[in-house]
């Protein structure tokens, strides 16, 4: 299946001047090194711009120039990927959000998590914790993923569910072993056959084993004293180990095809992923039927199922004037992307520069391609 069309932006409704301005403005970054390299695109009525690819494959300023056919690690924009997989098994009567987490995976129950339920994993009202608390050890020990499931079933909660809103990863890696147990395979395996398989995308996977594909992935910077870590977010284990909250690895045209999907109420030309009422339930405000989640969550930081919704008068990451429909996420490695309904567009910016908390890079871009659409 081809990529998703390239048009010129004025058949698509785009300014010109103001995706001149979003290239200037990523020319200055990469010039004054504030981000090693970036890869961009829009997207508008089907079709997409050129994707934009510079700077460097390695975040040293001596490195070789990013390779045209760069790839990315994505960090969090995983999250919604893997919900999507437990929406498809939702879509086959395989399970329901309200089924708790413990019914298909008996050690979950321990420490007070019998009640905890697939909606709250998925909309970060769970009660776990972002990390498991030996995180960092478990990294250090080239540990697998069963490893970091074993003692997220061994914890307690932080609160009660569905009473706070908390982001936590460790629930986006609870959703992927109920896809493991439901379906007998991993995460990576049934994303590779009934998601990308289908979409056409060919240059993107949970995790990427050795060869040539891992030596297009674009190297993050990393803290300097992380550098030399055999387990920081460039080398062979990480990337290789696929985590569900954070492992994908991808390419701006080859995810335009997962945005195309979701603006098309699941499907891309003939191929259906989702239906219209999944798409509708992981874009709409979960948080406003929880009675119990605080008030300014429900209307102030809205979370749909995987993807978070846009946050009024809040800058971070979506930036400043997004319309009220739109969707995202973004990633610790300096990642983002963003679907808008209303004007049928998406935005993707892969950088290799950390930017959390705030992805102050990735608010001002999206605020720049904000303004091309007319």
């Amino acid at each position: 299946m081809s990529a998703v069309p390239i048009g010129k932006p004025e058949s698509m409704g785009l300014d010109p001047i103001a995706l001149r301005r979003a290239d200037d403005l990523v020319q200055r970054w990469l010039k004054e090194d504030r981000i090693p390299a970036a890869g961009w695109c829009v997207g508008r009525r089907g079709r997409m711009i050129e994707p934009r690819l510079v700077g460097r494959q390695r975040a040293a300023k001596n490195a070789p120039a990013l390779r045209k056919e760069a790839l990315f690690l994505v960090a969090s924009i995983t999250k919604p990927v893997t919900v999507t997989a437990v929406m498809m098994l939702l879509e086959r009567g395989q399970l329901a959000l309200d089924n708790r987490v413990a019914d298909f995976i008996p050690a979950f129950a321990g420490n007070g998590k019998r009640d905890v339920t697939i909606r709250h994993l998925m909309t970060h009202t769970s009660g776990l914790p972002d990390m498991v608390p030996n995180n960092e050890k478990l990294r250090r020990a080239h540990q697998p993923l069963s490893a970091f499931v074993r003692d997220t079933c061994r914890l307690p909660l932080l609160f009660p569910s569905g009473t706070r809103v908390s982001y936590q990863s460790m629930g986006t890696l609870m959703l992927a072993e109920i896809v493991h147990q439901v379906t007998g395979v991993t995460l990576a395996d049934f994303l590779a056959k009934e998601v990308f398989g289908p979409l056409g995308m060919s240059d993107t996977s949970l995790g990427v084993q050795a060869g040539p594909r891992r030596d297009r992935v674009a190297g993050v910077r990393v803290p300097a004293d992380l550098e030399k870590a055999d387990w920081n977010w460039n080398t062979p284990y990480w990337l290789g180990l696929g985590a569900p909250w954070g492992g994908l690895i991808t390419s701006p045209a080859d995810f335009a095809r997962f945005c195309q999907m979701m603006l098309g109420g699941g499907a891309v030309g003939k191929v259906r992923i989702l239906s219209p009422a999944s798409v509708r339930a992981m874009t709409s405000n979960q948080l406003a039927a929880m009675p119990r989640a605080p008030e300014e969550d429900r209307r102030c930081r809205p979370w749909g199922l995987g993807w978070r919704l846009n946050w009024p008068a809040h800058s971070a990451n979506f930036g400043d004037v997004l319309g009220p429909r739109t969707y995202g996420h973004w990633g610790a490695t300096g990642t983002l992307c963003w679907m808008d309904p209303d004007a049928e567009a998406f935005f993707i910016l892969f950088t290799t520069q950390p930017q959390e908390p705030e992805g102050r890079f990735l608010a001002r871009l999206s605020n720049v391609v904000a303004s091309s659409l007319i």
